[in-house]
């Protein structure tokens, strides 16, 4: 469609032989593409938005209000926000009583390797948008999804912040390409590929013979003393 009226297959091929595969490709700078014999710059333009484009029909498709109850879903939501993200971001899910997300907020951009966060951004950005709860996503690019000791020392103060004003951080993940890691699990001693769930779902009430509904289940605190321990 950038460039109509020629065959494109040599030039297809020597893209994929200069980057060395079609996700390289796509994260390549415009600048960079453009170095590449035979591009211009609407092919260039076209090329660098697919992971954008990308980005946006993931979390399209999840619908309008989607719900985090638990680790696969806030997987599955978060994960799209890094493709071919090139340098650190910090995004924060507010979500309601029931798990539903009210809001999402990119809170900092970093460089390749380092971002900061400040809580009182994190806390205020909270409350005006009501949330009962927060998850936290961040990419390391380049590198893996292990948290480094300052990722855990920042989820640490951030926890104790919002836990001050009576809302929870129920999980900060990290991705890394395909790896995910999730420093609830790691604080829970959860097994590395098992999947676990935000909330208690089946909560026994006197006076009552079923489970309560979804409105009313309980987040689980991501405690301090979990994340110190």
């Amino acid at each position: 469609y950038a460039i109509p009226r020629r065959d494109v297959n040599p030039l297809a091929h020597e893209l994929i032989a200069r980057f060395g595969s079609l996700s390289n490709v796509l994260d390549a700078d415009e600048s960079e593409l453009m170095r590449v014999s035979g591009m211009g710059e609407s092919a260039a333009l076209l090329l660098s938005m697919m992971p954008q484009l990308m980005r946006y029909y993931q979390l399209n498709a999840l619908g309008e209000k989607p719900v985090i109850t638990n680790f696969a879903q806030a997987r599955a939501y978060c994960q799209p926000l890094f493709v071919g993200a090139r340098d650190e971001h910090v995004y924060m899910v507010c979500i309601d009583q029931s798990g539903r997300v009210l809001h999402l907020a990119l809170m900092h951009s970093g460089t390749i390797d380092e971002v900061t966060l400040y809580p009182r951004r994190i806390v205020e950005t909270a409350i005006r948008h009501n949330a009962h709860a927060v998850v936290l996503a961040h990419n390391h690019p380049g590198g893996t999804a292990q948290p480094s000791q300052a990722d855990q020392d920042t989820t640490r103060a951030l926890a104790q912040a919002l836990n001050g004003i009576g809302i929870r951080l129920v999980d900060h993940l990290i991705f890394s390409g395909e790896s995910v890691h999730s420093m609830m699990r790691m604080s829970s001693g959860g097994e590395e590929n098992g999947n676990f769930s935000y909330v208690m779902q089946s909560r026994i009430v006197p006076g009552r013979s079923r489970a309560l509904k979804e409105d009313q289940y309980e987040w689980i605190a991501l405690s301090a003393d979990m994340l110190e321990s």
